[in-house]
């Protein structure tokens, strides 16, 4: 048997437990596209052996290169990479939402696919958790308790911007562990007057203030300078955690739950229980209809 693997979209924690535990179980018959999709349109196609999948097991980053690929839409480019993946008796893609929209139209197209999910948004639905979530809010956790001691040397407050895209999971569930202040997820959270209060009564008491607001609302730079203006002599810093959440190394939990899932894909493709997506509910794997 040929088996596939291809990791789609942006990189997150944990992506190479996951190709490391399908290197283990299928050796020399699992071969690796590199790049995602667009490798897969280019046919840069290799034994998974070629990028050392246990030497980087349990790091981050993804050994086999993700990628995106937004020309795989246009129906030539389609038909392409569905002639460069039909030798293979499946194809195993990792990824995000994007990258299961992909998987389905392989599906449709008579390929034996499996999809799971791969991205530190943790917002592809019918699952708990996403390969990369867990490492992705620790890495938000140890940035505001590594940063705040600081602040509070001073008095001041810090805003944190993390990543999600439009998501708000990662700063929602890192808020419920370090209660900051204030938590933005959303655009018509963001009150610039109701956060230079809190400021300023924070400051008045001798204490620092903290946000957590997630990408994309506003440029948090320009929020603090904007801040600054309004809530003298009080300071404002903000820091960008950013791809310190890809790039953080995957925690003992993110390493159980890429395992869990290879297994889950593992099982799928032995019963011959494909098309097929494998999701994590209540710590087990389950199989849902792509």
């Amino acid at each position: 048997m040929k088996v596939l693997v291809i990791a789609s979209g942006g990189d997150a924690p944990g992506m190479n437990k996951f190709i490391s535990q399908l290197y283990k179980k299928y050796g020399k018959h699992l071969y690796a596209c590199q790049g995602g999709f667009k490798g897969l349109y280019e046919n840069e196609i290799y034994p998974a052996s070629y990028f050392e999948p246990l030497k980087y097991e349990n790091a981050a980053g993804c050994c086999i290169k993700s990628g995106r690929f937004p020309e795989f839409k246009e129906v030539k480019n389609f038909q392409k990479c569905l002639d460069n993946v039909k030798n293979y008796d499946a194809v195993v893609v990792i990824g995000g939402n994007g990258s299961k929209v992909g998987v389905r139209r392989l599906a449709d197209n008579g390929m034996r696919a499996v999809f799971v999910p791969g991205t530190i948004d943790n917002d592809v639905e019918d699952t708990d958790y996403c390969i990369g979530f867990h490492t992705a809010v620790n890495a938000v956790c140890h940035s505001f308790r590594n940063i705040m001691p600081s602040m509070e040397a001073f008095n001041r407050c810090c805003i944190f911007e993390t990543m999600g895209r439009y998501s708000g999971h990662i700063a929602e569930t890192s808020s419920k562990i370090l209660k900051p202040d204030i938590t933005i997820t959303e655009q018509d959270q963001l009150d610039e007057d109701a956060i230079a209060n809190t400021i300023k009564a924070a400051y008045k008491k001798g204490k620092s203030s903290s946000v957590i607001i997630r990408e994309n609302i506003c440029d948090v730079r320009q929020l603090a300078s904007r801040l600054e203006e309004k809530v003298a002599p009080a300071e404002v810093r903000s820091f960008v955690i950013g791809h310190l959440q890809r790039g953080w190394q995957p925690t003992k939990a993110e390493l159980k739950i890429a395992a869990k899932y290879a297994h889950g894909a593992i099982k799928a493709i032995k019963t011959n229980e494909l098309p097929i997506a494998i999701m994590l509910q209540a710590g087990r794997t389950v199989l849902k209809k792509i």
